[in-house]
């Protein structure tokens, strides 16, 4: 046998062995292939497709925060009272329309400031309303309602026992969520609603949203990350609500992580995610430029956005 004969002979042995079998998808030939060493079988595939995250702006760009020639919602700055009488303040972006389609139903996305701000600092230096006007102007972004409550003073860095909500959960569940519901024309169920912080905002997502996925559908991660010496008590608290043999089909769509290259949070934002992937939960994980800043966190709103809310529920 020449040498040729020999090579061709061993390239169509390797296609063989590649290829499933007739009738059976890469994915299924995969999920139905024996054990391998160890035990390891591959999971089956969730249901829920993942998209295609947009690329981020590049730093410099500001036009996808500017304000253009385009239909605006506006910005409410409202009261509210807790349970226990305290008067709080809470800024409401309503996309454009609202008033006018007043049969409509939107999905809400609560979105949280970082540590020493409070809920003026996602429209004041995040431009919120700007971002979401450009992107529903562009067909980019489903129109959605998003409330920025200020949760300063509540936040904590320590993951809770599952069952045993800190102060910013109770605050949510009790307060906050009943009255975006009780006043704005949203959609109530799980699937209709994200919550997505930065930095301490970060941990509303992991504190309240995870632990909580009977309430929120998608959980957005900005710069943030729990500290090294809470990873144990994350781990430990977490790990029966990780471990569930279901646990992607709770995630509308995969648990998104951003963070800068030069961030203080970046060890942190990647410990934290690397327990995800331990137990098999799908992740978004995007590494961009620069640090803990609004110019990162604009752009990680510009990218989530696009992706939140499919339309095909």
């Amino acid at each position: 046998m020449t040498k040729s004969m020999r090579i061709a002979l061993w390239l169509a042995l390797a296609v063989s062995i590649a290829l499933p079998a007739v009738g059976q998808t890469p994915a299924t030939a995969s999920t139905n292939s024996a054990p391998r060493r160890g035990g390891f079988r591959a999971p089956p595939p969730p249901r829920n497709p993942v998209p295609i995250l947009p690329a981020l702006p590049a730093p410099t760009d500001v036009s996808f925060y500017a304000t253009n020639d385009v239909p605006h919602g506006r910005v409410e700055i409202v009261q509210y009272k807790t349970s226990a009488g305290t008067e709080k303040r809470m800024h409401v972006y309503l996309p454009p329309g609202y008033e006018t389609d007043t049969a409509r139903r939107y999905p809400v996305l609560y979105l949280n400031h970082g540590g020493g701000e409070n809920d003026s600092h996602w429209t004041a230096k995040g431009f919120t309303h700007c971002i979401l006007d450009n992107l529903i102007a562009a067909g980019k972004a489903r129109p959605m309602i998003v409330a920025m409550p200020n949760t300063g003073r509540l936040v904590s860095g320590k993951p809770p026992k599952l069952g045993e909500d800190d102060a910013c959960t109770q605050e949510y569940l009790r307060d906050i969520l009943p009255y975006i519901d009780g006043h704005y024309r949203t959609r109530t169920n799980r699937e209709s609603r994200a919550v997505a912080g930065l930095s301490m905002g970060g941990f509303v997502t992991l504190n309240t949203g995870l632990t909580h996925l009977e309430t929120f559908g998608e959980l957005y991660v900005f710069s943030s990350g729990y500290w090294p010496d809470q990873l144990p008590a994350f781990k430990e608290n977490f790990g029966s609500l990780l471990s569930q043999t279901n646990i992607n089909e709770r995630f509308r769509m995969p648990i998104y992580f951003g963070v800068g290259e030069t961030d203080i949070a970046y060890l942190n934002s990647m410990r934290t995610m690397a327990v995800f992937n331990d137990h098999g939960i799908r992740t978004f994980s995007v590494l961009s430029s620069h640090g803990h800043e609004w110019l990162n966190w604009r752009r990680y709103l510009w990218q989530t956005a696009q992706v939140m809310f499919p339309e095909d529920r």
